[in-house]
């Protein structure tokens, strides 16, 4: 696979474990710009990362935009009863079940730095783009696990990303990180949340042989409060990392994108972010705009959002395709 360069532009992510962190840039073609702001909010240990990141690939500018948001649980049981069948026989099995720390961190980290190169690697990325991220999120989640060898802890992370290749705008996502566009004016969801309650979430996970129950929240085995995740090894066979993928057409009603970690969309709805930023063109001011209201509202999560501005007006009729 031939590169224009190795990495034309990327984010250096300044971790944002003392305050709140910044930037933006502009796509060399000049057909969209973008920017990040991203803080810890009310906690004590940061566990979002974030990408943006534009790159060659046989000849043609992509971009690809990532919000990582990473989970660390420490359990109370041994590994020898982690199957379903053994931890539905304990009551109240877990207490204090998942704790946020440095071991999220870790997970999302990894993601931030392999899913793109895994992804623009793949000998089928230009030609069919979608099976290539699929393909890059299950080897992604596969090299995390085996990163992960630790007997009493066990990391995930979710990941919301976006690619632009030519006039597609392809959206993966696993977990509750979500993807937003603004459309002829409206917001458009284009990700959904991957929780346990789902009823097909819910089917997938019993047909596999694990449980939901409600622990503060619906959780997988009463731990987990997403249903699909990179990493969590411990309930693996549950909690998948295959993405859900959507396809936009990048034309003349496509205005701008979101991506944001929980921490945003716990205190903010589509429609108001949509409404927050609508009018301002500067994307690292609306993301950072996204972020204060946020704060403002009370978010007691890592608060980390992406905006994307297309900037280049091209014809053609809007459509979405989803897998």
């Amino acid at each position: 696979m031939g590169y224009l360069n190795s990495v034309l532009q990327s984010s250096s992510q300044v971790h944002a474990e003392d305050g709140p962190v910044c930037g933006g840039g502009l796509s060399q073609n000049g057909k969209f710009s973008y920017g990040y702001a991203s803080s810890p909010g009310k906690r004590s240990s940061m566990e979002d990362f974030y990408e943006t990141r534009i790159d060659g690939v046989d000849g043609e500018l992509v971009g690809l935009f990532g919000v990582f948001d990473g989970m660390f649980h420490t359990y109370s049981v041994s590994d020898k009863c982690m199957n379903m069948c053994e931890l539905s026989s304990y009551n109240l099995i877990f207490t204090s079940i998942v704790l946020l720390g440095h071991g999220g961190a870790r997970a999302a980290e990894y993601v931030k730095q392999n899913l793109f190169s895994n992804l623009i690697r793949h000998p089928k990325f230009i030609s069919d783009t979608k099976s290539a991220i699929a393909d890059a999120y299950s080897h992604t989640d596969s090299e995390l696990l085996k990163s992960e060898n630790s007997q009493n802890r066990d990391a995930g992370s979710t990941a919301s990303t976006a690619i632009l290749v030519g006039d597609r705008l392809l959206v993966a996502n696993v977990g509750d990180s979500r993807a937003v566009i603004c459309r002829g004016g409206n917001a458009i969801a284009v990700s959904r949340d991957h929780k346990p309650d789902q009823t097909d979430e819910r089917q997938r996970i019993e047909d596999a042989g694990g449980f939901v129950m409600w622990a503060g929240t619906w959780r997988v085995g009463g731990v987990l409060a997403v249903s699909r995740a990179f990493g969590d090894r411990l309930l693996k066979q549950y909690v998948v990392a295959d993405p859900e993928i959507q396809e936009e057409k990048i034309d003349s009603s496509l205005e701008f994108l979101i991506l944001a970690s929980d921490g945003l969309w716990d205190v903010v709805s589509n429609e108001e972010a949509v409404a927050m930023i609508k009018p301002i063109q500067d994307p690292e001011q609306a993301a950072k705009r996204l972020m204060q209201e946020a704060c403002q509202r009370g978010s007691a999560d890592n608060i980390t959002c992406v905006v994307v501005r297309f900037m280049a007006n091209q014809g053609g009729t809007s459509r979405s395709v989803s897998t």
